[in-house]
């Protein structure tokens, strides 16, 4: 399955992490955590209640199952967890632009938005303070905007929004996962560059369906197909299936 994919590519956003705090807000983002956790086994999950755990706690419906709690992780020290950077999110934004900054607050015009969504939320800390990475599961110019994102929830590399007694390189944006290729922004003065395809996905549909120049290196690689040990794995974190809905 493409999500499968999508899981396992998720995964590599922690690849050089050490102990840090792996956060993946979503099915296909926790999954992909997990099985980070599994390869790296320095990297903390929490529960996603009040509790750090030892290994990777499947989702949905625990069936018997009793997390292997570690130590008490409430809201409190993940806030001191956060402004530590010892964090590393993976999220979804609703639009990204050109700098990787994010939304999720609002469509349209700030003042009268077309649709309202989440606010803020903890954007703005997470963008300053530890590493983030973005999932899409729907690879498309309403998305990947032309201009800026209609309201700026975490920070990106835009030379015009940096705070007071900050630089470009303090942002660290790592990667992004979507249904037809994985990006960074590693390219020239932090732009949007292209790192591999998935099977099947040609240069052309990634170009035709961002809304920014992207930077294509000239052989771009082809995003690796799950191990039969991945498979194996993500199956043991998602026994109900979950993630076969997670994207169309």
């Amino acid at each position: 399955m493409l999500v499968d994919l999508l899981i396992t590519a998720c995964s590599r956003a922690w690849d050089d992490d050490g102990e840090v705090l792996a956060s993946g807000i979503g099915v296909v983002q926790r999954l992909g955590a997990s099985l980070a956790m599994h390869k790296n086994p320095d990297l903390m999950m929490t529960d996603s209640e009040a509790y750090m755990v030892s290994e990777p706690v499947p989702i949905g419906p625990r069936d018997g199952y009793e997390p292997q709690r570690e130590t008490w992780m409430g809201f409190s020290r993940i806030f001191d967890n956060v402004w530590s950077g010892k964090r590393h999110a993976l999220v979804g934004p609703t639009q990204i632009d050109r700098f990787g900054q994010a939304n999720i607050s609002a469509i349209g015009d700030y003042d009268r938005p077309k649709i309202q969504m989440l606010g803020v939320r903890g954007f703005p800390g997470n963008s300053i303070s530890h590493a983030n990475s973005f999932f899409v599961p729907n690879h498309s110019k309403r998305v990947f905007v032309d201009g800026e994102v209609d309201m700026v929830a975490s920070v990106g590399y835009n030379p015009d929004r940096v705070a007071e007694g900050w630089k470009l390189d303090d942002i660290d944006i790592r990667i992004i996962v979507t249904n037809l290729c994985v990006m960074d922004f590693r390219g020239p003065d932090h732009q949007a560059r292209l790192v591999s395809l998935h099977p099947g996905i040609e240069v052309d549909q990634v170009v035709e369906n961002t809304g920014f120049e992207l930077c294509i290196p000239p052989d771009v690689a082809e995003t690796p197909q799950p191990t039969s040990d991945e498979l194996k794995l993500i199956a043991q974190y998602d026994p109900h299936e979950l993630r076969a809905s997670a994207v169309k």
